[in-house]
């Protein structure tokens, strides 16, 4: 009997009928006779109601108490979801996170799982049940309630199909699967059949919203095969998988886009030695996830530091560099929020000249200023206006003939 773990998404449960068929669907996988393991988000929007409730009551916001509060929503759909199973006569136990055994670092709000301790799970799958597990949360290693952050339901979806050794990670969500633009976008983007890992993962970090980065790492670092779908069609959608070198890679797989970025840049920095590592170690002991970063070339010993962060991190970004200021010599900080990151991926740029050409081509005939450029051996990223990013996208989609 191989074991499934399905991991269901808050529009998948945003309401009772919603439940009731993800507990139908779920049984009908266990009568199928495979093992399940589930794992849930909380119901639609709670976790943003959530959000502003505390921000309606509080100014400070204590992040161990925002993640006591935030958890709450996931242990709702769990024991909802148990109760429409019991309905249909499958035994279900609902588990939090820190039940479930699962061991996150004390980094509150943006925990990583540092260890499962999975023994309740098996000796519910032991007994012939199925372990319904909330999402995006865990215990710390000081016994705090913590949150995985962003996309951390399915986090946790992959890290116990890794650890409990399942046949496949089911991702549902809104969507039948990973498309090579977003659809409501580009209306003729297509549905990707299957994509590797590494592709997976470029989507992911630049601006692909099906996934979180984190869970695809877990997959790629534990060999978990990844299949997401729609949970309100069930037909088959996008398996995420080694890359099979068998076959010719597309040129470019999918274009995306991520207007959640922000930039900031520091002026006039001496052009010395240790001065940027004093700047980025600074910002990685606030936990500033970095991602584009241009230095310009030195002029009269001096030079600009520009990068990118997430948009929730561009307060705390500009308090740090505004605070080295002065010790690096620098002359001031400027930050901007109205820019997107509009981005390539294809394992087969690896082996095809040309896409960068084409690409630059593309949006300079549309009027677009590039102010960024990122690379990878299957990925390139521009940053432009986010006013120019949903024109950039449909121009590039067009132009490497995706549709």
């Amino acid at each position: 009997m191989s074991l499934v773990v399905q991991k269901f998404g808050g529009t998948s449960v945003a309401d009772a009928d919603r439940i009731r068929a993800v507990a139908d669907h779920v049984a009908r996988t266990r009568r199928s006779g495979h093992e399940v393991v589930v794992v849930v988000s909380a119901m639609g929007k709670t976790t943003d109601q959530l959000i502003r409730l505390a921000a309606d009551v509080s100014t400070v916001q204590p992040t161990r108490e925002v993640d006591m509060l935030l958890s709450a929503g996931e242990r709702i759909t769990m024991s909802l979801l148990c109760m429409a199973l019991a309905d249909l006569g499958v035994e279900a136990t609902s588990y939090t996170g820190s039940q479930a055994g699962i061991i996150t670092d004390a980094v509150h709000t943006k925990a990583k799982i540092v260890e499962i301790r999975a023994d309740r799970l098996r000796a519910t799958l032991g007994g012939g049940g199925v372990p319904v597990v909330a999402g995006f949360q865990g215990m710390s290693v000081e016994r705090d309630i913590t949150t995985l952050g962003r996309g951390g339901s399915d986090t946790t979806a992959v890290a116990l199909a890794a650890v409990l050794a399942a046949e496949v990670c089911e991702i549902y969500t809104d969507v039948t699967g990973v498309f090579s633009a977003d659809p409501r976008i580009v209306p003729e983007a297509r549905r990707l059949a299957r994509i590797s890992y590494e592709e997976m993962l470029e989507i992911a970090a630049s601006g692909g919203r099906v996934l979180s980065l984190r869970s695809v790492e877990f997959a790629r670092n534990h060999h978990v095969p990844l299949h997401v779908r729609s949970a309100f069609t069930w037909e088959p959608g996008t398996w995420v998988d080694e890359e099979d070198a068998t076959m010719e890679q597309a040129v470019v797989t999918a274009v995306t886009h991520d207007a959640s970025e922000a930039k900031v840049t520091v002026i006039g920095v001496p052009d010395r030695p240790g001065l940027a590592a004093r700047l980025f170690r600074s910002l990685a002991e606030r936990n500033v996830n970095v991602d584009m970063i241009v230095q310009n070339t030195s002029v009269h010993g001096t030079t600009d530091i520009s990068f990118t962060v997430p948009g929730y991190d561009l307060a705390v970004s500009t308090e740090v560099c505004e605070g080295l200021v002065t010790e690096l010599g620098a002359a001031g900080v400027t930050s901007d929020a109205d820019v997107a990151r509009v981005s390539l991926v294809g394992a087969g740029m690896k082996t095809h000249p040309g896409v960068t050409a084409l690409t630059f081509e593309t949006l300079a005939a549309l009027g677009i200023n590039i102010e960024m450029i990122s690379t990878s051996s299957i990925r390139i990223s521009c940053m432009v206006r986010a006013a120019a990013a949903e024109d950039a996208v449909r121009a590039l989609h067009a132009a490497f003939e995706l549709a």
